[in-house]
């Protein structure tokens, strides 16, 4: 969900991940595919619908009401694990039938992540983002391609399919399918950084993402992660960036807070404690 989550939507959220979590605790590898792609597809029919949309999410009408139309849709074309999901959203109260939407998204990007988890992937499913992120954003022609919102569907899978095959998980080819097939206002490359951010999460980390002139060694990176993990009292992952514009130092970013170490940084600071 979004920083800006309003409170009914956090209360709403919280009560369906809470259901998620208890369909899902001993749910197989496969259960979990299969309810990860029936939530997404439930997000394209809102999607696509805007009167069924604002129905569902309508506080003014009988929660009872709204499950009964949710199972006379989609009952029998869904699994039971994902009807029962279903029917916790749409009891809920939110505070917009777009936040009733990504929370539906929300909840099939858990379902993938847990899948990840479980098989003892998640680790590789973060880098793959990050590092797809990356790509996508130094590649102007894929960046615009993917961020298409008019762009065909199945010609963006084949792109992606094409681009990734068998070279990362499962898992991380299918959010990315998800992502750039339902951008839903989002730029593929913030749409990447918000996957990765949320694998990372999910193993209860924050992440720092890191900018450096010169490439760290991995006794650097492993003295920068005790530092930091320090600093913020939790665990922290690293992403880090190459980027040639820092001049000496490092810029790290975690959360909204940025350590600027480079050059450049302090010379600002300098110039700003002149300016008194």
């Amino acid at each position: 969900m979004t920083a800006t989550q309003h409170a009914a939507s956090r209360e709403a959220f919280a009560a369906a991940e809470t259901r998620l979590s208890q369909v899902t605790s001993d749910a197989s590898g496969d259960t979990l595919g299969t309810l990860a792609d029936e939530l997404f597809a439930v997000v394209s029919l809102l999607g696509k619908e805007p009167a069924l949309r604002r129905t569902v999410a309508d506080p003014a009408t009988d929660p009872a009401a709204r499950e009964q139309l949710a199972r006379q849709l989609l009952g029998g074309k869904v699994a039971a694990e994902t009807m029962n999901v279903l029917s916790a959203v749409v009891t809920a109260r939110w505070s917009s039938p777009r936040e009733l939407v990504d929370g539906i998204e929300t909840l099939g990007r858990t379902a993938l992540l847990t899948q990840a988890e479980r098989a003892e992937r998640l680790d590789a499913v973060e880098d793959e983002l990050f590092r797809l992120g990356r790509i996508v954003a130094a590649d102007g022609q894929l960046d615009r391609l993917l961020s298409d919102a008019t762009g065909d569907v199945q010609g963006k899978r084949a792109l992606l399919r094409g681009l990734l095959g068998s070279k990362v998980e499962k898992v991380t080819l299918a959010l990315v399918e998800q992502l750039a097939t339902s951008l839903r206002g989002r730029g593929v490359v913030t749409g990447l950084e918000e996957l990765a951010d949320a694998a990372a999460k999910r193993r209860e980390r924050s992440v720092a993402h890191v900018r450096t002139a010169f490439e760290l060694t991995e006794a650097q990176q492993d003295r920068l992660t005790a530092t930091l993990t320090r600093i913020y009292s939790r665990p922290i992952a690293l992403h880090v960036e190459l980027d040639p514009s820092v001049s000496g130092g490092l810029v790290i970013k975690v959360g909204d807070e940025v350590i600027d170490g480079s050059a450049a940084g302090r010379l600002e600071a300098l110039r700003r404690t002149l300016a008194g």
